[in-house]
């Protein structure tokens, strides 16, 4: 977990830092990230790394973290319990993907979803038991359809058409 040392820095001093784990993480997988090339762009002593951030890992879950934070910002996460809207989700899904590709997160996110996400293991952040099937079979689905098209943007029109076609088949239409 980041350190309050961290926290507690210059502004300034915690951006210099991000932007040095920022290309790290984008060039290299968790497994093969180093701490040299960190400190050396970020201007910061090696023990002052281990000050602000327990691990490599550490360091990184902090960045992906801020990093999904600010792709987050831009939607609106509120999934209604009232009714199923697949419309809903489709433009959850194409908001995500859009702000993934406008962001400086785009090769860290690729990078995660490519080679880092199996070392970090899952977000449980909402529990299942707050949504019903319907709604989590769409999360799961959303999920996937995300990782499909930001590691192979040349799919993103097949695989949203799909997921339209899933979406409606859970609210009970007919596919057309």
């Amino acid at each position: 977990m980041v350190s309050t040392t961290f926290l507690n820095l210059k502004t300034e001093k915690q951006a210099k830092i991000r932007k040095a784990l920022l290309v790290e993480f984008s060039n290299q997988p968790l497994a093969k990230a180093q701490v040299a090339p960190i400190v050396k762009m970020a201007g910061i002593a090696r023990g002052a790394f281990y000050k602000y951030f327990d691990d490599l890992a550490d360091s990184y879950r902090y960045l992906y973290g801020v990093a999904m934070h600010d792709i987050h910002a831009a939607i609106n996460q509120k999934v209604s319990n009232d009714s199923f809207d697949p419309q809903f989700y489709l433009n959850q899904v194409a908001t995500f993907v859009d702000g993934v590709v406008n962001s400086r997160y785009q090769e860290l996110i690729k990078m995660h979803l490519d080679k880092n996400e199996s070392l970090i293991g899952e977000d449980h952040s909402q529990p299942v038991s707050e949504l019903d099937s319907r709604q989590w079979a769409a999360m799961i689905l959303s999920h996937q359809v995300i990782k499909t098209i930001l590691l192979n943007p040349e799919r993103k029109v097949q695989t949203m058409k799909r997921l339209k076609e899933v979406l409606e088949l859970l609210n009970g239409e007919e596919m057309g």
